[in-house]
């Protein structure tokens, strides 16, 4: 499972800074403020939580606390809907897909990022201190 994280994170760890770009210079001429600000909120969502799951496993393959592994895999699907939402969404006069499927799907998203922080924290709050 460790392995197969570490490769789906640096596929988004990628992703994130290719999307960026593509928004900022491809889809530019194509949206317009509000869509711009949606992109770019799904780009930040996915670069940060891409960079937490890499901080959970690292801490995995110290401790051995598989928990950590939750963590990372909660970010990863908050990834995919929030983030994979926002950028369908903001791209919606291109891609058709209609809002009434996209738009639960964003806040499942976040749910999915808020219980990977709870559980980050439920895992620190119960880890034993070593001296």
């Amino acid at each position: 499972m460790y392995k197969k994280l570490l490769i789906a994170f640096s596929i988004t760890g990628f992703l994130a800074v290719a999307l960026g770009a593509f928004g900022a210079h491809g889809l530019k001429p194509f949206l317009n403020e509000h869509q711009t600000a949606i992109y770019e909120k799904g780009v930040y969502y996915q670069f940060f939580h891409t960079l937490a799951a890499l901080f959970a496993l690292l801490y995995f393959k110290v401790s051995d606390n598989r928990k950590m592994l939750t963590v990372a895999l909660l970010f990863l699907v908050g990834i995919i809907c929030f983030s994979g939402s926002l950028y369908l969404l903001a791209t919606n006069d291109l891609n058709h897909i209609p809002t009434i499927i996209l738009g639960p799907v964003t806040p499942l998203g976040g749910l999915f990022f808020l219980a990977g922080w709870v559980t980050l924290f439920l895992t620190a709050f119960q880890e034993k201190q070593h001296a």
